[in-house]
């Protein structure tokens, strides 16, 4: 049987930052990587709330993403 070890986690915000001539949305995304892989769900919401009130730039997505390393047991 093979197991799953959590190896990193990353934090990624996504921003509107505009509306192109066509009105669709202009995105722009920010990775942020070493975060700590026992990090919960509220803590990743306030921390990518936070960094984004310092931006003018409104949140449109927040996303959790975890890399694991597959082994066999």
């Amino acid at each position: 049987m093979a197991q799953a070890l959590l190896t990193g986690t990353k934090l990624h915000l996504v921003f509107q930052v505009g509306m192109d001539e066509e009105g669709k949305p202009i995105m722009k995304s920010k990775m942020f990587n070493n975060i700590k892989k026992d990090s919960t769900t509220d803590q990743l919401f306030q921390a990518g709330t936070a960094i984004s009130s310092l931006t003018n730039d409104m949140l449109n997505n927040l996303e959790r993403n975890d890399s694991s390393e597959i082994i066999a047991e």
